[in-house]
């Protein structure tokens, strides 16, 4: 299986990270479609949010917790967080990502 974001994140493809934990890293989404938009991304694959969260939970706080560090480091006074899950609703890379978006 070929997946992009693995490639990202055991550096196949280089990604210039704005932020990284344990268990994610964050890159600015090479499509914005708002002033702020940064991927928030496992390093372990999972296909979509829901998948994250029946495997292992703790990853779903991590992604979280990464993306309040990225909106304070960045003075946001709001942000909007959210996961495609299926190619119905916009999900074009199957390994789940967390898209913030402010501004």
């Amino acid at each position: 299986m070929s997946c992009l974001f693995c490639s990202f994140a055991d550096g196949s493809i280089p990604t210039t990270r704005v932020a990284e934990n344990s268990d994610a890293f964050a890159i600015n989404d090479i499509n914005p479609v708002a002033p702020t938009h940064i991927l928030i991304i496992p390093k372990k694959h999972f296909e979509n949010a829901a998948e994250v969260g029946r495997g292992e939970p703790r990853i779903l706080a991590s992604i979280f917790a990464l993306a309040e560090e990225i909106a304070r480091a960045k003075s946001l006074d709001g942000c909007r967080t959210v996961f495609n899950t299926g190619a119905s609703v916009g999900q074009s890379v199957f390994h789940a990502h967390l898209h913030l978006l402010a501004g």
